[in-house]
């Protein structure tokens, strides 16, 4: 079993903490917050319900799929080039912690929250103004593509470099969701990296989410496995700015 994941919290002390995220039983705190959790083991399932392989992702296509929350949407991509590995990165109060880079055989493979870290903006049904910009592309959020964009706000991050925020009014960057692959190349995922927006996403869409997913379901955790679905077939319209 693949285990390029790996987490370190760094808080007040020189003392640093540096495990495999698929042997944490709970939930591992900095002095500030909680940057890391362990969710059940979930399989990536293509369309039609068959194991999601890492070689059969497309360069740069976002891949949508929901976790650790049955209504909480993230997106995977399979970069050009592989990510940068050991990136510090800080909440918006200040906590650091530390993102040590993709998975896959080139460490290519990322994925990341798709709730916007500004003003909780997501893929939705009906259209998308959250999503990856492949390198060929342009936006108005950042100089160069690449790079995830929310156009509600221009909100951009890095894809690369631990979904930090490039440009644009959010105050931190993306919460990382940890993958791994097995021999066979299928495709867990297994635990949420930084910290994450899904307690203010519920209370943001309590209605909606209440609406397609029952009193209970949005908040229901992920088990066994998972659909993924290429963005644009999941959405009626991508809207990029």
């Amino acid at each position: 079993m693949e285990r390029r994941n790996f987490l370190q919290l760094s808080a007040t002390s020189a003392m640093a903490i540096a495990v495999a995220p698929s042997l944490i039983p709970q939930k591992l705190y900095a002095e500030d917050g909680s940057l890391f959790q362990t969710f059940e083991k979930v399989q990536l399932k293509d369309a039609e319900g068959n194991a999601l392989k890492s070689k059969a992702l497309v360069k740069e296509e976002n891949y949508v799929f929901m976790y650790p929350h049955a209504a909480t949407p993230a997106i995977m991509v399979d970069l050009l080039t592989p990510a940068g590995k050991d990136i510090k990165l800080k909440s918006e109060d200040g906590v650091e912690y530390i993102y040590k880079g993709g998975t896959g055989s080139e460490g290519t493979i990322v994925a990341f929250s798709a709730i916007c870290a500004h003003q909780l903006t997501h893929p939705q049904k009906a259209m998308t103004m959250f999503q990856y910009v492949p390198t060929t592309g342009k936006t108005l959020a950042y100089d160069k593509a690449g790079v995830f964009v929310c156009s509600s706000h221009l909100a951009a991050y890095d894809a690369n470099q631990g979904g930090k925020v490039l440009g644009g009014p959010a105050n931190q960057g993306l919460a990382s969701i940890i993958l791994e692959i097995d021999a066979d190349d299928n495709i867990w995922a297994v635990a949420v990296l930084g910290p994450n927006k899904f307690q203010e996403f519920f209370d943001a869409f309590k209605q909606e989410l209440k609406a397609v997913h029952g009193r209970r379901g949005a908040k229901k955790l992920v088990k066994e496995e998972v659909k993924v679905e290429k963005l644009k077939n999941f959405t009626a319209e991508m809207i990029q700015a």
